[in-house]
């Protein structure tokens, strides 16, 4: 079922967070001997952002809720709920949500809850924290997608896995939001496309679930399920997000609802910096409206193995123009780059430690 809030509900603040440093596709693939271009012609993948020595989804997300907030230009006291989204977390058992609450100088008297599901724990800290805006429990909600992703040392995974976040500072829509959600829904299965079990340090991928069973088959439900309650065809949206593990899925799944590569593109970040995981599709967002102008309607569509999509349909309201200046935008962290190479990544990383 689609779900409509009670009382609508949009974003009054948006913003993101893209580390500096790089690691091209060419590095990875020179010191594992393998061909580069199978994964940048067949990915279409030239580069990931990866988290510098003193950052993790923590951090993304600390930054990316700083500018969500400036954005918004709310009382950080009147937030309500801190929700994060990730499948990065700095602890197994420690929020980070309390993190960073703090870090942004919420009141104690906060709500705060870590979310996982795969790559779209992100979406679903959204939907509920705009459940809780629109029950009028609380005022404002800020919800987070962050992820310093994992992929073992060789693996494909490797070659995308990579690090970034946003954020969204939700409220009762009025003249302060800047883009409604008009309504969501959510399509789930027990579908073992990706898994990572306690105690290990890198996920482990079935590749025959991968495509058509896992991330096609949610996405495209979701997507279409959404659009025929809605009464919408692909020509009403004026952009549309897919989650992107790579550049080829979220293609291929716009080409099959009957979006265009123009009103995908803005959104699509994968080639650049990575599959984001958690931050992925609300990474997408942000850059979307970044750019997006009032009256225009955007599709978003997550995706998390295991396996699950959740749908939004968005418009965007007059105000929009006013608020993009208050932050930095995502354009602005893909071009702010430092490449490195395949050593100091295992360095920062861990994945090689000095002795004791």
């Amino acid at each position: 079922m689609v779900m409509k809030p009670a009382n609508s509900v949009g974003f009054l603040g948006w913003g993101g967070y893209i580390p500096r440093y790089r690691l091209a596709v060419e590095e990875i693939a020179r010191v594992w001997g393998k061909d580069p271009k199978r994964y940048k012609q067949g990915l279409f993948v030239d580069e990931k952002a990866v988290a510098g020595p003193d950052e993790d989804s923590a951090t993304v997300a600390i930054e990316a809720a700083r500018n969500s907030v400036l954005r918004a230009n709310v009382a950080v006291k009147d937030i309500g709920a801190v929700f994060v989204g990730s499948e990065s977390k700095p602890y197994a058992v420690k929020p980070t949500g309390t993190v960073v609450a703090e870090a942004i100088g919420a009141t104690p008297s906060v709500l705060t809850a870590d979310f996982e599901f795969a790559c779209k724990a992100g979406t679903e800290a959204i939907q509920c924290g705009s459940g809780l805006v629109a029950s009028g429990m609380i005022k404002y909600a800020l919800s987070i997608g962050s992820d310093v992703s994992q992929g073992a040392p060789g693996d494909d995974l490797e070659f995308t896995a990579a690090a970034g976040g946003a954020a969204y500072v939700l409220g009762r829509s009025g003249n302060d939001t800047i883009a409604d959600i008009e309504a969501s829904y959510s399509y789930v299965t027990d579908t073992p496309d990706f898994w990572r079990r306690q105690g290990q340090p890198y996920p482990r991928h079935g590749e025959a679930f991968t495509g058509t069973p896992a991330y096609f088959k949610h996405v495209t439900s979701a997507a279409k399920t959404l659009m025929n309650e809605l009464g919408y065809k692909a020509s009403d949206f004026n952009y549309a997000i897919f989650h992107q593990p790579n550049g080829k899925f979220p293609i291929r799944a716009a080409n099959s609802l009957g979006f265009t590569m123009d009103r995908i593109k803005p959104g699509l970040l994968v080639t650049k910096v990575g599959n984001t995981y958690s931050g992925s599709s609300p990474l997408g967002l942000a850059a979307t409206l970044d750019i997006a102008k009032p009256s225009d309607k955007i599709l978003v569509v997550s995706y998390g193995s295991g396996a699950g999509s959740d749908a939004f349909s968005i418009v965007v309201k007059d105000g929009i123009e006013e608020k993009k200046g208050l932050a930095p935008l995502i354009r602005d962290y893909i071009n702010r780059k430092s490449n490195i190479d395949y050593s100091t990544y295992l360095k920062w990383y861990r994945m090689i430690v000095p002795p004791t």
